[in-house]
């Protein structure tokens, strides 16, 4: 076979964002892929910038990780300047104003989430070339493609936490089933006025979709079982 090293890499993902009735719910699934090849299988793409404010990655990882490594760091600085913390607008916009400087070398997507006491609960959609779009949900990476018109339908104002987080699991796992750059396991965080939820749902445990195959033994599962018998001679 031959391998163009030197061809731009496909790097797929799902990432999504909800409010509900009290905060958001931020989901991705766990899938970094490297063309046709799975450079991790279990990535957490939704990354912590404050306490109260969260950020899902998509695109190319090492662009994606170090913005959120900048905006962390002026996140820390503003609060300690301000001594509060910072809102989900604030974190937004410095993200939108690094992605909107480097537009020409950066080449990732951004889903912001969080909550704080000025507005509670907000997500914000910042995509290739850093324009700022605050919305009631947003998706993004390669699986999004597959789940607009899903959302059109399926997601409704004033959700509680349960039908929002239920809502963002379906979701991903509908991607995974149809886009082959998604997959692994889905993460969500779940933030509101009590804190931050991590949860996690393993591969094996989502719903099967149409002519979607059952999950089977992986290699390690193999050698990590019982050696068999010798034979009787």
């Amino acid at each position: 076979m031959d391998l163009n090293l030197d061809a731009p890499h496909s790097m797929g993902t799902t990432i999504i964002g909800v409010t509900y009735n009290g905060g958001v719910v931020l989901g991705a699934d766990s899938r970094t892929s490297t063309g046709m090849y799975v450079a991790n299988r279990a990535s957490d793409k939704i990354t912590q910038l404050t306490d109260n404010v969260y950020v899902c990655r998509s695109g190319s990882a090492a662009d994606s990780q170090v913005v959120s490594d900048y905006v962390r760091y002026f996140l820390h600085q503003h609060t300690i300047q301000l001594g509060q913390p910072a809102t989900v607008k604030v974190s937004a916009n410095l993200i939108r104003m690094l992605a909107y400087n480097n537009k020409n070398m950066l080449q990732t997507g951004l889903i912001v989430g969080g909550w704080d006491k000025y507005e509670g609960g907000k997500i914000y959609g910042i995509p290739l070339g850093g324009t700022v779009v605050e919305q009631p949900f947003a998706i993004g990476g390669s699986g999004s493609s597959y789940l607009y018109g899903f959302f059109d339908q399926a997601w409704k104002e004033n959700m509680t936490k349960e039908e929002a987080e239920q809502l963002v699991v379906k979701a991903v796992s509908l991607a995974i089933a149809r886009d082959g750059a998604s997959g692994g396991v889905v993460r969500t965080v779940i933030i509101n006025s009590e804190g931050v939820t991590r949860n996690f749902y393993p591969g094996d445990k989502l719903q099967l979709w149409h002519e979607e195959l059952e999950p089977q033994n992986s290699l390690l599962d193999i050698l990590n079982a019982a050696s068999p018998e010798p034979m009787a001679m």
